[in-house]
């Protein structure tokens, strides 16, 4: 009924348009799109060997945790059953895009556009691309295969600040190993795998990572976190959750906000760009509550209050101003940005006839 209504919708218009109603059209896209690339050849008509020569698959078995079968026959069997592989008339096999993507020895041995999924990366000597690049790198393997090492790779490049304390020295690197790996895995399973001559694109600069992926969120950005989860490729999802590669019970985006406020950086920042369909996260290095602008402030105050609101507790001056790593002297400084929050309607007291009872999202 719910895709008939989308689908039938605005009948009484004149020129009834998809365009005028983009969340109508999101969501109708979604679900005629709904498992269909994943399960569409990559490469046909192939034979048993020539699978074997594409698919890194002894990473398969063991990302599953599954023995690696001693013959051929239990190995197609798994991937079968996974659906990394199908199989045609007359002894041939074809491997599917869920397979390739995932397990590819090389996504140049596939079609021009899934070769342009690899992720790329590139590192920055200063805050923008104009500055001079450090490191450059193409990822021409499978997501599954090269994501561990791909983490790696880009938490190793973050520079680490040496700080001083009573009796050690001890490093700390501006942005959380937890986040940048939570948000590069929610960059490729959430990315939107029909638009053409584009992938996953990681940038590392001095003061942040930006890390854009194609195609814009089937979840208005205001609501991401705390948000129900819903995904284009549910098949990718499922298979990198149980591979424990990515989280897939919609909590990953509440995990990095938590990580963002125990770094007392600025608040993490949603960029969607409707032509030609991406979305870009952004991941800021702590910054001091004096050097935040005030939209970022403000912003801070709302993903506090999704935050709390999520665990069933309410925000607070006292809650937002530990957040900001500020003490009691500075609560009017924070009670200036609580009330700049609601008047721009993102916050709300929890009960208006209660005023100490804290703050919730305005939606709530």
């Amino acid at each position: 009924m719910e895709f008939e209504r989308i689908a039938y919708l605005r009948v009484g218009s004149a020129t009834p348009r998809l365009v005028d109603h983009p969340g109508d059209g999101r969501r109708l896209w979604a679900r005629l799109q709904s498992g269909r690339w994943e399960s569409e050849a990559a490469a046909r008509l192939l034979t048993g060997d020539e699978v074997l020569g594409l698919l890194a698959y002894p990473k398969y078995f063991e990302l599953t945790q599954q023995r690696l079968p001693d013959n051929r026959t239990g190995i197609f069997e798994h991937l079968t059953r996974d659906r990394l592989i199908v199989k045609e008339t007359g002894g041939h096999w074809s491997v599917t895009n869920l397979g390739a993507i995932l397990f590819a020895k090389r996504l140049d041995d596939f079609d021009w556009e899934l070769a342009r999924k690899a992720v790329r990366f590139a590192a920055y000597a200063g805050n923008g691309r104009a500055s001079r690049v450090t490191h450059r790198r193409d990822w021409e393997r499978g997501y599954a295969v090269v994501f561990s090492d791909l983490v790696e790779y880009v938490n190793a490049l973050v520079p680490a600040n040496e700080f001083i304390g009573p009796a050690l020295r001890t490093e700390h690197r501006p942005f959380s190993e937890v986040a940048v790996r939570e948000l590069i895995a929610n960059a490729l399973v959430h990315q939107d795998m029909t638009v053409t001559g584009a992938g996953p694109l990681i940038e590392l600069f001095r003061d942040r990572i930006e890390i854009t992926n194609p195609g814009v969120p089937l979840i208005e950005p205001e609501r991401i976190i705390g948000a129900e989860p819903r995904w284009r490729n549910g098949a990718l999802v499922a298979l990198m959750r149980r591979m424990r590669l990515c989280e897939g019970t919609g909590s990953g985006i509440d995990n990095v906000v938590a990580e963002v406020e125990s770094y007392l950086a600025p608040p993490l920042d949603f960029q969607v760009y409707p032509r030609p369909g991406a979305t870009r996260v952004v991941l800021s290095a702590p910054r001091q509550f004096k050097d935040m602008t005030s939209a970022e402030r403000v912003h801070a105050c709302y993903q506090h209050a999704v935050l709390r609101h999520s665990i069933g507790e309410t925000m607070r001056n006292a809650t937002f101003r530990e957040r900001l790593g500020l003490d009691a002297k500075s609560s009017g400084q924070v009670s200036s940005v609580i009330s700049a929050a609601m008047q721009r309607g993102q916050i709300k007291p929890a009960n208006p006839d209660h005023p100490r009872s804290g703050y919730v999202p305005s939606w709530a």
